[in-house]
This record gives C-alpha cells, sequence and structure tokens, in this order.
C-alpha cells in the first residue's frame, strides 16, 4: 500500500506527460506556459494577500482583537457561543493561518475536550478564510467589484459560527 502511495504523484505526472504527448502536445512547453500564467497569476493578488496578513497581525498585536472579544462577549453569550471564540471569529474571515493560530491557543488553554476546544475546532473546519478567498479568486479572475459575495460569505460564515456553537452543546452537552 505504501509504495502505491508513493508513486501516485510520479505516475500521474507521467500518465498525464505521455497522454500529452500521444496527443501531440509539447508537454514542456505547456508546463512552462502555466508555469508563466501562474506567476502572473500571483503577481496579481500577492499585495492583496501582504495587506491583509499585515493587518492581522497588526491587530492580534495591538490588542484590538482582546478589546472586540470582550465587547461582543455578551452577544455570543445571547446565541450559546463561549465568549472565548470571539477572537478566533473575528481572525477566522481574514486569515487562515491567524484562526489556526488562535485555535491552537485556545485548544491548549482549555484543552481539545473542552466545549471551548470543540467548539474552537468545529468553527474552524465549518467557516472559511472569506477576505482571503475573495482576494485570491476575484484577484485571479480580475474582478475588481465583489458586490454581494462579501456579504453573503460573512453571513455564512457567521451561521458556520452559530451552528458551529449549537451542535458542540447538542452533540457534547
Amino acid at each position: 500500500m505504501q509504495l502505491i502511495l508513493d508513486l501516485l504523484v510520479p505516475g500521474i505526472i507521467a500518465g498525464v506527460s505521455l497522454y500529452g504527448t500521444v496527443q501531440g502536445v509539447d508537454v514542456y512547453d505547456a508546463l512552462l506556459q502555466g508555469a508563466a500564467k501562474g506567476l502572473e497569476i500571483l503577481w496579481r493578488i500577492l499585495p492583496a494577500l501582504v495587506t491583509l496578513l499585515t493587518v492581522v497581525a497588526m491587530l492580534r498585536a495591538s490588542g484590538a482583537l482582546e478589546l472586540a472579544a470582550k465587547a461582543l462577549a455578551p452577544v455570543c453569550d445571547l446565541f450559546g457561543i463561549p465568549a472565548e471564540t470571539v477572537g478566533l471569529m473575528l481572525v477566522r474571515p481574514i486569515s487562515g493561518s491567524a484562526a489556526l493560530g488562535v485555535g491552537s491557543e485556545l485548544i491548549t488553554a482549555y484543552g481539545p475536550d473542552s466545549t471551548i476546544g470543540r467548539t474552537a475546532a468545529v468553527m474552524l473546519g465549518s467557516t472559511e478564510t472569506t477576505f482571503y478567498t475573495i482576494a485570491v479568486y476575484f484577484g485571479a479572475a480580475g474582478i475588481k467589484k465583489t458586490r454581494y459575495a462579501i456579504p453573503a460569505a460573512l453571513c455564512a460564515d457567521l451561521t458556520g459560527f452559530f451552528f458551529a456553537a449549537l451542535t458542540v452543546r447538542l452533540l457534547f452537552g
């Protein structure tokens, strides 16, 4: 089984190369063209990605996320969401790596089998890094105006946060 897994990626590459050669495609030239297009896309979306990561780092370093978490705690309690997860809910739509860091801190502090740890894990799995995703995909497609995409995606994130907390309460009490 391990041998099959070790040969899977090289086998796919060899199979695609062989298929392209049989079809009369210059596989090497196609690879170079694809790499060039990938670099063009990276060049277009890099400023947005750097900006998002910088904003998240600044918010965390300044303590603004902790202040927002304290301010939003009463609203979260009203909906049955652990107040400790507010920081995760604020950073998740912006940065997946920052959200993973916050989630890891919550799980380390409260334990993986705690309500807070489980809620954080389910939140990480049931929501998206909205602004990152929109920056990457809309930037790659050259779309400048997002129109309703951001409000709809943030509503989906809020729904995911609420139902993550509800699911953990229902399944684990």
